[in-house]
């Protein structure tokens, strides 16, 4: 996950992760076995010890989560970002991303039985009322959908 990267900063064993990121142990040791999260070092002890990325990465798959996405989905993208770029900072912009346009795209999904009962010209104004910008969103979107009829 880190590809030897160690951050500075404080690290945590599971039960202070858990408390700082509001979910339980058990789903740590979850994400952890399904590749989502790997614990930054070992202590003397053997505890796993985690550090600020992986409380960043937490949150990222709790809000990704929020978002409708399942854990596969989360992992394969996380997979697919961590063989792009290895630094955490990148791979999270293009998660936030990815994340972003896949919201639009089911915001599209459920404008699409309005849109399709539009008349072409009530079609053509509501996309001349709205900025050209998000019109050639939305076009981009129903594109990749296989659904564009309206320009």
């Amino acid at each position: 996950m880190r590809n030897g990267s160690m951050n500075a900063g404080r690290l945590y064993r599971i039960g202070e992760l858990s408390s700082l990121a509001g979910i339980s142990p058990r789903t740590i040791d979850y994400y952890t076995g399904l590749g989502l999260l790997a614990p930054a070092k070992r202590s003397t002890g053997n505890y796993r010890l985690y550090d600020d990325e992986t409380l960043q990465r937490i949150r990222r798959i709790e809000q990704m989560k929020a978002q409708k996405f399942s854990l596969e989905e989360i992992r394969e993208q996380f997979t697919a970002l961590n063989r792009v770029a290895a630094d955490e900072a990148v791979t999270r912009k293009l998660t936030d991303l990815q994340s972003h346009l896949a919201q639009l795209e089911r915001e599209v999904k459920e404008l699409e039985p309005v849109l399709d009962q539009m008349k072409p010209q009530q079609a053509k104004r509501l996309f001349r009322a709205i900025t050209p910008q998000t019109a050639a969103c939305i076009e981009a979107l129903l594109l990749l959908l296989g659904k564009s009829n309206f320009m």
